[in-house]
């Protein structure tokens, strides 16, 4: 890149003028893909266009690079003090800024975000950073418990975008039809992450031939289904906008199927390692590779590809859960579940464009304008008259992971991957967050 753009000062309070001249823009949420200029000024994008010209601005050489809107990551888990998860907002913020993430979907087992003191909290030790935004979700519950109804309209209005439970057990039905009615009420999004808690007790591993052989407890993909059929029934029962968070299996797909061909306000994002990675990854007894929902059959994986593909699915996130290495060194059911997916989320992505699971511009909006569209937040997008979140991504680069591993959360398969896919500069909410020469 020009000189003037390395002068950028990262993380700065200052609000960039920069000239992002000759890159491929590609914008699914608006069917843009051709060469083109980018303006921002006072850190909003100001024009879109050929051979624009703006005295003063930082220049940066996009030819032959992509730019793309900032990318939205809507399940990560976060790290407060007391979490029990390595790291920080501020490191894993700057991980993500690395990856082209803009905007992180914080769960609400981050604190828990139950109080109006957490959220300013985490707002505020994410605007220090100044790497990327966090929206928090708002606890359902108190303390995620599962019986008491949070705050949820004050959670609201000190910044949280949507409400749920983290995977955590609501005491009732009960329980549950009043927080959707009460989440109704004020329009606020509920996040399900569907599993019955007693067909999936003690397990570890997809139900099936590879626990069977290596003597693991399995979680059935029918704890999945059963769990998302009931909270269909009472979405429809409260018209509640609902969405499914890391959807696992294809008997699920069928549901969901069926409930969007009602007209029901439902949508739903898949993690990336399952997409990539089925229950074969667990071979060796690879506890980085434990994750829950458990990684299930080739034909889960297969099925959720077909899912992305046609919509059925709207968004792909990272479910990023940053753990220390020594979660990850007790025999396999011991370990904690969870693997961190923020620095390579974008690289992971465009390996399955690569292997022509994905058309590129579906697997860019799924981690761009769908989770956007998915929460109702403004993002994912190249809007002019709006605060930048981009990124400026050397798509034929190879990146070393070994070498260039920013999160503080190692447990991850592709800790020392070579993935394709650099990026050279991120823009969020007109700021510039990450620069490389």
């Amino acid at each position: 890149m020009p000189r003037a753009a390395q002068e950028v000062s990262v993380a700065s309070s200052k609000k960039a003028n920069i000239l992002i001249r000759k890159g491929r823009v590609i914008d699914p949420a608006n069917g843009r893909d051709e060469v083109a200029d980018l303006l921002i000024e006072n850190g909003r994008l100001v024009r879109i266009g050929a051979s624009l010209d703006a005295p003063g601005a930082d220049i940066v050489d996009a030819e032959g690079h992509w730019v793309l809107p900032g990318l939205v990551d809507a399940c990560v888990h976060l790290s407060l003090p007391g979490s029990g998860r390595s790291g920080d907002i501020a490191s894993e913020t700057r991980a993500a800024a690395a990856g082209g993430i803009t905007h992180l979907v914080a769960q609400p087992d981050c604190g828990p975000v139950d109080s109006t003191a957490v959220v300013r909290l985490i707002r505020e030790q994410a605007g220090q950073a100044g790497f990327a935004r966090i929206m928090p979700i708002a606890a359902m519950t108190q303390g995620l418990a599962g019986d008491q109804l949070a705050e949820m309209a004050t959670l609201a209005k000190a910044g949280c975008i949507a409400v749920g439970n983290a995977g955590r057990k609501v005491a009732s039905a009960l329980v549950l039809k009043r927080s959707l009615e009460y989440a109704s009420t004020f329009d606020l999004p509920v996040m399900f992450r569907p599993q019955d808690s007693a067909l999936s007790a003690g397990g570890c591993a997809h139900e099936g031939v590879v626990a069977t052989r290596l003597g693991l407890p399995g979680i059935p993909a029918v704890a999945e289904s059963v769990d998302l059929s009931r909270d269909l029934l009472l979405v429809e029962a409260t018209g509640v906008r609902a969405h499914f968070q890391q959807i696992s299996s294809a008997d699920s797909l069928r549901l969901l199927r069926a409930a969007k061909r009602r007209g029901l306000p439902v949508t739903a994002d898949v993690s990336i390692q399952h997409l990539l990675l089925d229950e074969s990854a667990l071979e060796g007894f690879n506890s980085h590779c434990h994750v829950i929902p458990p990684l299930r059959s080739a034909a889960d994986r297969e099925a959720l590809l077909e899912a992305v593909a046609d919509g059925t699915i709207d968004a792909i996130c990272s479910q990023h859960t940053p753990i220390g290495s020594s979660s990850k060194a007790a025999p396999f059911p011991a370990t904690k579940p969870g693997m961190a997916g923020l620095d390579t989320l974008l690289g992971l992505v465009l390996q399955l464009v690569d292997d022509g699971k994905l058309a590129l511009p579906r697997a860019l909006d799924a981690v761009t304008a769908a989770p956007a569209r998915c929460l109702g937040i403004l993002a994912g997008q190249l809007e002019t008259g709006r605060p930048a979140s981009l990124c400026v991504l050397d798509a034929s680069a190879e990146k070393d992971y070994a070498e260039h591993w920013l999160s503080a959360g190692n447990n991850s398969p592709w800790r020392r991957a070579v993935l394709k896919g650099n990026v050279k500069l991120t823009v969020c909410q007109g700021k510039v967050s990450w620069l490389t020469d």
